[in-house]
């Protein structure tokens, strides 16, 4: 179908656009090179207030209204949650625009010159490629820091969502970033590659599949470029027994559910200790039956359709495999077919042995894997014994408990009695295959930036 929106609850194409040439590609990045010789010599104070502005369009009802109605439309996000990512874009607008100014400070440091110093600069053109699953945020939580500290972005987004694409660059210029500071180019996959070895690109920043990362990162790597990626993730939830058993069981239906399962950062697998796993399952099970399923712009809606008839495909095929190994369905396992478009019943799989194919896999929908375990001990060791490493979620009271679980489970993140999230404040990422670097926090505004020693005498 090449770039287009297509509603995933209907099928049906509502727009459809032509990729850029390779000749319009590089009118872009002449643009985007001759922005930057001037916008990185822009006061902190003035791209503070351009993102305020940004911020002050998100938060307008209307157009907050507008857009998430746009996500829903292109990738069948349910409406509230729509909602509430606009609103989160405008959270890390503010907060780099309040913070931006102390994270890129000097930092004076003594030695043996008369002054030294760090000092925090642009590098330029920074490449984003980002993915359909939270359309707005995840360019946002790239632009947000890279624009504050100096740089200018260009956004290759996913093909399924070019009309949120053109809507973030349209909301950045209306704030008053000044042309060429950010734009969008709807490209296809396999212009990446051309964008990227162009020498006035000087770094990339990806967030999608393992097999996307690892294109990107080797075609980056080829030309000694930076790059930070945020990857797959098949996050444990973990549930022991002085836990509190009814938070657990409303968060592990939540961040399973959030975006109709598909996330990176969602509870994936949700391991459970033998003393209280009937009770957690028979809690799950009756949560899960309520979960209601349909249209995702009626805001009763709980989950909608997964974003694409691939996506709805590749999950029915690994349900399908892994009761094919043994695995067996509480509730679910099927597509529903209450409206044409891409939708599965929210599933619950249990009695997964580490031979079933979907022992390792992630699952990117509604479908939710449960393993019994009989203490602590084993609980670390299934969480760990993945390829992935992105989150962990561990529910329980014991401090002892939370010693053990914060220093030993394999992740970037570890939330103790929570659901694993995005937070501007903390930064964010994963370990092993689920990427390397981090988004957000002080540690994200200096990802893009060449942190300069300075010494004088």
């Amino acid at each position: 179908m090449g770039i287009a929106t297509v509603n995933p609850t209907t099928l049906e194409t509502l727009q459809t656009y032509a990729a850029l040439s390779p000749e319009a590609v590089q009118t872009k990045l002449d643009a985007a090179e001759k922005a930057f010789r001037t916008y990185c010599q822009t006061t902190l104070f003035d791209r503070s207030q351009w993102l305020m502005r940004a911020a002050d369009i998100l938060e307008q009802p209307a157009r907050c209204r507008q857009y998430a109605k746009l996500m829903t439309l292109e990738m069948g996000k349910p409406l509230k949650e729509a909602m509430a990512e606009v609103k989160k874009c405008a959270w890390v607008c503010r907060y780099y625009a309040e913070q931006g100014a102390v994270f890129l400070a000097n930092q004076s440091i003594q030695t043996d010159a008369s002054q030294s110093w760090v000092c925090y600069q642009p590098l330029g053109i920074i490449l984003a490629v980002m993915p359909w699953n939270f359309p707005f945020w995840q360019v946002f939580r790239f632009a947000a820091p890279a624009l504050m500290a100096g740089n200018v972005g260009v956004l290759k987004h996913a093909s399924n969502v070019p009309q949120c694409a053109l809507a973030i660059a349209d909301i950045l210029l209306e704030a008053g970033f000044p042309p060429g500071v950010f734009q969008t180019l709807l490209i296809s996959a396999g212009q990446v590659e051309f964008v990227l070895k162009d020498p006035r690109v000087k770094a990339a920043t990806l967030t999608g599949s393992e097999p996307a990362g690892v294109s990107l990162a080797s075609i980056a790597g080829s030309q000694l470029k930076k790059t930070v990626l945020e990857l797959g993730g098949s996050d444990p939830f973990l549930i022991l027994e002085s836990a509190d058993l009814e938070a657990a069981v409303a968060t592990a239906v939540q961040a399973r559910m959030l975006n109709t399962g598909q996330s990176c950062i969602a509870a994936k697998r949700f391991i459970v200790v033998d003393a209280i796993a009937d009770q957690f399952l028979e809690k799950f099970v009756a949560t899960f039956a309520e979960i209601i399923i349909g249209d995702p712009m009626d805001e009763q809606t709980h989950i909608g359709p997964l974003a694409t008839p691939a996506i709805l495909e590749d999950l029915e095929q690994q349900v399908q495999t892994a009761r094919e190994h043994g695995a067996q369905v509480l509730i679910g396992g099927q597509c529903w077919s209450g409206l044409p478009g891409n939708f599965y019943q929210p599933t619950i799989l249990t009695q997964i042995t580490a031979d079933n194919p979907i022992y390792h896999q992630e699952c990117f929908g509604p479908v939710a894997l449960v393993f019994r375990v009989p203490d602590l001990a084993a609980a670390i060791q299934l969480a760990n014994d993945s390829p992935f490493g992105l989150g962990a979620s561990a529910w329980t009271n014991d401090p002892q408990e939370q010693h053990e679980l914060i220093t030993t489970l394999e992740a970037g993140s570890v939330f103790i009695n929570g659901m694993v999230k995005s937070d501007p404040r903390l930064p964010f990422g994963g370990i092993k295959r689920s990427g390397y670097g981090r988004e957000l926090g002080i540690q994200g505004i200096h990802e893009f930036v060449n942190i300069k020693t300075i010494w004088v005498k």
